[in-house]
């Protein structure tokens, strides 16, 4: 598991090539059929989300996704869940010239935002591509996920906080 965690961080553009070279759109083919399947039956909201979107769409946050899945089954997600509503940008892998570490789909994310960068806004993510896609485009990192940081996980981009779940996040937004 901890090696699929780690191979799943990059998009499928980026990470393909690299663990199928010359066959990476064979593969691409083949997963995407699979992945086609069983898409929308396997989303499973972490606890206490649609809580915490709802609190901070309330408070009138601007929120917007960045994420190395395809747009396409993002977006798809996302209205199955019914969190359409909350979100002003849903920016996905091959939505914007690069994925994620790069900022290009951040400046796509940001396009409506009345802020366009800069530490004021928190890029709140799971994993070590989330954070150093924060600091490359001068955002606030913010480590949402329930298990603690591992020692040197984060050493090249380190969040400025680690929060431990959803409720957890709604209840330090709303003390600020």
């Amino acid at each position: 598991m901890d090696e699929t965690r780690n191979r799943v961080r990059k998009s499928l553009r980026d990470s393909f090539p690299v663990l199928f070279g010359d066959q990476w759109e064979d593969a691409a083919k083949v997963f995407y059929a699979r992945f086609d399947d069983i898409h929308i039956s396997q989303i499973s909201p972490i606890e206490g989300a649609d809580q915490m979107l709802k609190d901070l769409s309330d408070l009138g946050i601007y929120l917007a996704v960045v994420s190395n899945k395809r747009g396409e089954y993002l977006r798809k997600e996302v209205l199955h869940l019914g969190w359409d509503k909350y979100f002003s940008k849903l920016v996905g892998a091959l939505d914007a010239k690069k994925d994620k570490p790069a900022t290009d789909p951040v400046e796509l994310a940001l396009a409506d935002c009345h802020h366009k960068s800069g530490s004021t806004i928190w890029f709140v993510g799971d994993a070590d591509i989330d954070m150093e896609c924060a600091i490359n485009a001068g955002l606030t990192p913010v480590l949402l996920r329930l298990e603690p940081p591992k020692p040197e996980e984060f050493k090249q981009h380190p969040p400025i906080c680690h929060i431990v779940d959803c409720a957890a996040l709604s209840k330090l937004i709303h003390s600020m």
